[in-house]
């Protein structure tokens, strides 16, 4: 198993770049960020710099989106620092949250979103790609690899995963959620005709080591909320009734009543006390060494190639030291 880190893009981006370098050498597989650009700093600006001071982690964004740029210049973006940095991106994506909704823009459609991966990924990898209908291409790209993994929680996304992306991303933690759309990926993989075991299984979410674990739930209850934005658009769609989408994962929304985006993703956000404790300890992986170990060996065995660690809370130095020490080591074969 894998295990990557996810960084919000906060000023100053040299303190980004200083912490991508240290995740490398604790032993991180990718650096992720954020991609929200009136939220945070622009990401593939930072990237060439953790690429430049770099010699394995590979970059991208969790997650960007079909609207707020051109599909072309999303595509340039990861181009360029492939041929300045030899292949050491990944594109993932997702129809779009707070990088739409703080612009009044709505995520865009599942249609958008599939004809968008794969025009960013032969675009990225030199072929020909179809843009809303204009045939484009990078004539100055040679031998580019870009693979794209979609983030999905919803019946037709994690349809859309199966039949078109390269990798899925999960964002939370929880086995039973896990395993449903592990399933559903694979399911629509094979009836695509894809071999499913060729997809590259992520689960992110927030990690925090060490013993107050109520001063840990406290520190990562934003999540979700954060969750809860995606979970409400499903629920507005499949209802709550379960015969679409599991209640482990519409339930928990049912007393959510307003969102701040101007606190998204990050700790102490004061619409979040619809959060239940137990959906954090679900969700997020918090405790003790042994905990963190027991609960990745379970992903592991549910077919997670990778565990993406959000580092939003009071103590994200000690947690990426803590991983680098003594989890990565442990978890490497499995």
């Amino acid at each position: 198993m894998d295990i990557g880190a996810v960084f919000q893009l906060d000023p100053p981006a040299s303190s980004v770049v200083d912490l991508a370098v240290r995740a490398e050498q604790a032993g991180f597989s990718h650096v992720w960020s954020f991609d929200s650009h009136l939220l945070w700093q622009e990401p593939f600006v930072v990237y060439s710099q953790i690429l430049a001071k770099t010699e394995r982690v590979i970059v991208g964004p969790m997650v960007t989106n079909p609207g707020t740029r051109d599909w072309s210049v999303t595509a340039s973006h990861f181009a360029t620092l492939n041929e300045m940095y030899g292949n050491r991106t990944v594109c993932g994506i997702g129809r779009g949250d707070s990088a739409l909704r703080t612009l009044g823009l709505k995520p865009t459609t599942i249609a958008e979103l599939r004809s968008c991966v794969n025009a960013i990924r032969d675009l990225a990898e030199g072929r020909v790609a179809d843009v809303r209908g204009q045939e484009i291409n990078f004539p100055w790209v040679k031998g580019g690899s870009l693979p794209v993994w979609v983030a999905a929680y919803g019946p037709r996304a994690l349809a859309l995963t199966g039949e078109v992306g390269d990798g899925f991303i999960l964002q939370l933690a929880d086995p039973d959620i896990v395993a449903w759309t592990i399933g559903a990926v694979k399911a629509a993989a094979e009836k695509a005709g894809r071999d499913p075991d060729a997809i590259t299984f992520c689960v992110a979410a927030p990690a925090y080591v060490g013993d107050d674990l109520a001063h840990q739930r406290d520190q990562t209850r934003w999540f979700g909320g954060m969750v809860g934005n995606h979970v409400a658009d499903i629920v507005e769609r499949y209802g709550t009734d379960g015969s679409a989408v599991p209640k482990a994962l519409t339930d928990y929304i049912k007393d959510r009543k307003a969102y701040d985006y101007a606190e998204h993703g990050r700790a102490g956000n004061s619409h979040t006390d619809f959060v239940p404790d137990e959906i954090i300890d679900r969700f997020c992986v918090l405790g003790p060494v042994e905990d963190h170990l027991a609960r990745l060996k379970e992903l592991s065995e549910l077919g997670v190639d990778q565990f993406a660690v959000y580092l939003q809370h009071d103590d994200n130095e000690n947690t990426l030291a803590a991983y680098g020490e003594h989890i990565i080591p442990a978890v490497a074969g499995l």
